[in-house]
């Protein structure tokens, strides 16, 4: 199984016995070689730390077994589940499961944790737990402002690809604050970001 990105390529494969995902960041033609390189570096060093650090704090990420940071490639454990996009679509309990969903994203934002591209899409369930994958765009930041941004993709991705179950991100929301006493004060800044999408 491969999977070219915009930013990587995935692969499935095996290391030392255990069942892996390989990610590389291609290089970009259009940016200086150098430019390209350390950005390549920064970027693979910062997933590979997000990953590790949001683990510390009881979200769920795959295992970075490995880091070659000369060839841009993480060695992740391949997660052997169901997409939160898919489960939400076909399952009785989404409003449970986005529930799950908002509580980690509390975690992470109470931990200045930015994911960078929250969609359903990269969140996969293996034993009822919400995996959260890719965070090639995430940063550590404390500005309210960036964990707006980043709740409002969450909500504008679940307004788009589930539309007809209008009520998921009142769940998403209150696991959020359940885990995030100042997560009242973000949310506020997600109606403001879609006031400002209104009226600009």
């Amino acid at each position: 199984m491969t999977k070219r990105g915009a930013e990587a390529t995935i692969t499935r494969g095996q290391w030392h016995g255990r069942d892996v995902i390989f990610k590389e960041r291609s290089p970009k033609s259009y940016r200086d070689g150098s430019l390209d390189m350390t950005l390549r570096t920064s970027r693979t060093k910062r997933e590979a730390s997000l990953l590790s650090e949001a683990k510390q704090f009881g979200i769920a990420t795959p295992i970075v077994y490995d880091i070659d940071v000369s060839n841009f490639i993480m060695v992740m454990e391949y997660i052997d589940g169901d997409l939160a996009k898919t489960l939400l679509q076909n399952r009785d309990d989404r409003l449970e499961l986005a529930e799950k969903i908002g509580r980690s994203v509390g975690a992470m934002h109470k931990n200045d944790i930015i994911h960078g591209d929250l969609t359903t899409s990269n969140m996969i369930f293996r034993d009822e737990v919400a995996y959260f994958i890719d965070f090639g765009l995430g940063e550590k930041s404390h500005e309210p402002e960036r964990k707006g941004v980043d709740l409002h993709l969450l909500k504008e991705a679940m307004d788009s690809a589930h539309s007809e179950f209008p009520k998921l991100f009142d769940s998403v929301t209150k696991g959020y604050l359940d885990a995030y006493e100042d997560g009242h004060r973000i949310l506020a800044i997600v109606k403001n970001i879609e006031k400002r999408g209104r009226y600009s």
